[in-house]
């Protein structure tokens, strides 16, 4: 292989990297092959660890050169779906994405779920992520636009409805209760409303609705009623300030260890007309323009529908390329947008918020089942040379801004399990400045020192079985001479550092390095991530009380009592700078004056 490394040519391309199997471990597209595979088996130290297992298995190895880069992204996404290699970046399980098909070619068109994209002149929307999501999509356009689902051939009227045809989800075309026409008008409107064209669609039945009771077609106009209040139902529930006015996806990401989650929300018209989300493996030591890239390619090659404008949080990897592929899918330009601020921006981060929503209640089921928490409990024991068994676990971190609006956490784990109820938060009271290791001891006096003070039932009284910290050997260090000077050094301390998840343990000098895959270290980053979670959120809430605080106590002639007059009012500063002085002044207890003054400084 090292005289193949020699030859290989300046140009664009595939690469295919095999076992001693011939099996395919990735595949890899580059602008210049003799550049970008000559890199792979240059100097270890400059690669991930990743890469430097992918290394040590490659034996052989393929090229295939393109024309043009976007021929090589073209290659190199059919070649992946083709191997669906271990090392590359993969969607869980895209080829078994369901789709919701019309088939437009039927006389009498049905509504199906199908697994399977075909040129047949149907209609496809998703892929969604699961069948749920398609029967939930089904569930709620049949009620509004009820379709057939059955290919039963018409032999004359048939002698009685279907069961659907009673609970008002079949039109009865069996039973000739609706013609041809009929029924592919009801098709067209719900194509629309599976476009997103929903205001369009309530346009046409009110009107039709009108005409009904014109007629004096009471029961028809019931009909149609019920359907406009279905949708502005859906409308209701889709409602999100979104800050868009065409056909734009929004897409975001949440990693962590091997996976990867990706969310996105679909806007059509300027409307949320849904959401889905999409796992993805394989996503250790990656960045994220890799993963955006691994989506993107993936995704919208299958995707029935690709809009003109996609809003990201990471630009991907060979922007312009990635657009004029996107452009071939969808048959016009499309536009790639890295928001960085403003509206699109903070729909960006809500997206990003579902995705890691979605990949934390992930990484919670796997440790759901019984069994599973009590092989990792007993796996963290023997790991880390504990001699009792686990049972409560309670982990601390420090949240601050140079050592400002300093907090910190602590949160209970019980059998593996979040206890919330024994969560607790610590305002730091005597450290000054940006010492985290400080912070940590004070946190943990407090702590410990309530366990003698406190009565039986309460929650301080209950001893954990292993104290966990966020950090190094330094944060270890300072927890135990913290409980060691309060009498508790007999509580088990460990540290879990978050670049490499190394656990440290006292009087060990190395790192315990728990298996990648072990149940032992998902338990322990879930904790770790949980008392993190809980440490931010109470930091945010002191820093925006402070800022509130700030902003008012500079305003003269406003007191304490004004001041929570005020914010009791209009709930917030920037509500108070919002209101007009007449309604500054009403509130009681500030004067005309007092009211002049706050709109001045505000």
């Amino acid at each position: 292989m090292a005289q193949q490394l020699k030859s290989l040519p300046a140009k664009p391309g595939v690469y295919l990297m095999k076992d001693e199997k011939a099996a395919v471990l990735y595949v890899g597209k580059a602008s210049s092959l003799r550049s970008r595979v000559r890199s792979y088996f240059g100097a270890p130290n400059g690669l991930t660890p990743k890469i430097q297992n992918l290394v040590s298995h490659v034996v052989a190895l393929d090229t295939i050169v393109t024309d043009s880069e976007l021929e090589a992204l073209i290659l190199e996404n059919n070649l992946i779906k083709r191997h669906r290699p271990h090392y590359n970046v993969l969607l869980k399980d895209d080829k078994t994405y369901p789709y919701l098909k019309i088939t437009l070619g039927e006389e009498w068109p049905r509504v199906h779920i199908t697994r399977k994209l075909e040129r047949d002149g149907s209609r496809y929307f998703g892929p969604y992520a699961s069948a749920a999501s398609v029967k939930a999509a089904m569930n709620v356009v049949r009620r509004v636009f009820p379709y057939c689902t059955c290919t039963l051939p018409i032999r004359g009227p048939a002698s009685r409805p279907c069961l659907a045809y009673h609970l008002r989800l079949c039109p009865g075309r069996t039973i000739g209760a609706v013609t041809p026409e009929e029924y592919r008008e009801n098709i067209r409107q719900l194509i629309m409303f599976l476009e997103g064209k929903q205001d369009q669609i309530l346009r046409q039945l009110r009107r039709r609705m009108e005409e009904a009771a014109e007629d004096m077609a009471f029961e028809r106009a019931a009909v149609l009623r019920d359907h406009i209040r279905l949708i502005e139902n859906v409308m209701e529930r889709q409602k999100v300030s979104v800050p868009l006015a065409g056909d734009e996806d929004v897409i975001a990401l949440a990693q962590t260890d091997d996976d990867a989650a990706v969310q996105v929300f679909f806007v059509r018209r300027g409307n949320l007309i849904g959401q889905e989300h999409y796992l993805l493996k394989g996503a250790r030591d990656e960045d994220t323009a890799k993963i955006m890239t691994s989506f993107l390619e993936q995704f919208y090659s299958s995707a029935p529908y690709v809009p003109p404008t996609i809003v990201l949080q990471h630009a991907p990897e060979d922007v312009e390329i990635m657009q004029k592929w996107l452009g071939s899918q969808r048959g016009g330009m499309v536009k790639l947008r890295v928001p960085v601020r403003g509206d699109k921006k903070r729909l960006v981060d809500l997206v990003a918020e579902n995705a890691r929503h979605f990949l934390e209640a992930e990484r919670a089921t796997r440790l759901a089942g019984a069994e599973r928490i009590a092989g990792a409990l007993a796996e963290l024991q023997r790991s880390l040379g504990l001699v009792g068994m686990l049972s409560r676990i309670e982990c601390y971190d420090i949240s601050d801004i140079m050592g400002t609006s300093a907090v910190g956490s602590m949160v209970v784990f019980e059998k593996g399990a979040p206890k919330p109820s024994d969560y607790r938060r610590f305002r730091i009271k005597t450290v000054r400045g940006a010492n985290d290791y400080a912070m940590m001891q004070e946190v943990l006096v407090r702590r410990f020192k309530r366990v003698s003070v406190e009565d039986a039932a309460s929650p301080w009284t209950a001893l954990p079985d292993l104290v966990l910290i966020d950090g190094g050997k330094g944060q270890l260090n300072a927890a135990l001479e913290a409980v060691r000077s309060v009498g508790a050094d007999f509580v088990p301390v460990a540290s879990i550092a978050k670049e490499n998840e190394e656990v440290f343990v006292p009087g060990s000098p190395e790192a315990i390095m728990l298996p990648r895959n072990s149940e032992a270290l998902y338990l322990v980053q879930r904790i770790r991530d949980e008392a993190h979670r809980f440490a931010l959120a109470y930091h945010l809430r002191v820093r925006k009380k402070a800022a509130i605080a700030s902003a008012l106590d500079s305003v003269p002639g406003i007191g304490p009592k004004r001041k929570r007059a005020l914010l009791k009012k209009f709930g917030s500063v920037r509500a108070i700078k919002e209101a007009s002085l007449e309604e500054i002044a009403a509130v009681k207890g500030v004067t005309k004056a007092a009211a002049e003054k706050v709109k001045e400084y505000l």
